[in-house]
């Protein structure tokens, strides 16, 4: 099934315009209509005040502009919520239910919202059920997925993130798929690998493998330094792992990727 529906998450944040100039490439690529979500929630008793709104005409005149302008089909979504006790996690959840992506950005610890929670992005691939992408606050991002690397583990995570970037990684130019491990690699993971680039070749894509040492550096860090040096435009691996206590939790190398993004990282669970 191809990418027929794309969520962008809007806020007021001065990041949110790349975003949606990256969410309009992918739908552009993919023939996809394109929903801008833009939440409001309310603490008890709280007022509306005059900024609120003037906020809100900028992001929506911006969103359709941009839209009109790409020649997409386009949907402007303003959910006010009311109820106390309802987050921009609970609304972005239940929109991201009939997508087939969703798009949000990377939370900026410098200059965090009052409105949505520091662990928005890594609550959303938790919860909601579809593959998020994760675009850094920082940069500009002129392509949509055309030189794509897979960070492997062999293991259900990379297996669904893998699974869900499928409609991505049959239209990209470039797609090299990476192992990277702080000791020797284990010869069964070079065997896995290689399974997955056979896997990749019968769906008719070309695909670069390798298995890295990390050397000095950390796994994260070795990650986005590959992405660097694959030129990547996007980043797809899997982020979730269970605990000791039967929960799922991020594990601390996709932590650490998110805090230090620096190529949009699509997400999966």
């Amino acid at each position: 099934m191809g990418i027929k529906d794309i969520l962008v998450h809007l806020d007021d944040s001065s990041a949110a315009e790349r975003r949606v100039d990256l969410a309009i490439l992918y739908a552009r690529k993919h023939g996809a209509v394109l929903r801008g979500l833009y939440p409001i929630i309310h603490a008890y008793y709280e007022s509306r005040e005059i900024g609120e709104q003037s906020s809100l005409e900028r992001i929506r005149t911006m969103f359709n502009e941009k839209t009109a302008a790409a020649g997409i089909t386009a949907e402007w979504i303003l959910l006010d919520s009311s109820v106390s006790g309802v987050t921009i996690s609970d609304i972005v959840t239940m929109q991201a239910y009939y997508s087939d992506l969703v798009i949000v950005g990377q939370t900026n610890y410098r200059t965090p919202s009052l409105n949505i929670p520091t662990d928005f992005p890594e609550h959303l691939v938790k919860v909601c059920g579809r593959p998020v992408l994760v675009v850094p606050y920082a940069g500009s991002f002129e392509t949509a997925g055309e030189r794509i690397m897979v960070a492997w583990k062999t293991g259900r995570e990379s297996v669904r993130s893998l699974n869900d970037a499928m409609p991505l990684v049959e239209k990209a130019l470039n797609v090299s798929v990476v192992c990277v491990a702080s000791e020797q690699i284990p010869s069964d993971n070079e065997s896995q690998i290689i399974g997955v680039g056979n896997y990749l070749a019968r769906h008719a894509v070309t695909v670069r493998t390798d298995c890295i040492c990390t050397g000095d550096l950390s796994i994260g860090d070795t990650i986005l330094n590959l992405a660097c040096e694959h030129s990547a435009d996007l980043l797809v691996m899997g982020a979730y792992a269970p605990t000791r206590r039967r929960t799922l939790e991020l594990n601390p190398i996709a932590q650490h990727i998110l805090s230090h993004l620096t190529v949009p990282v699509l997400l999966s669970h």
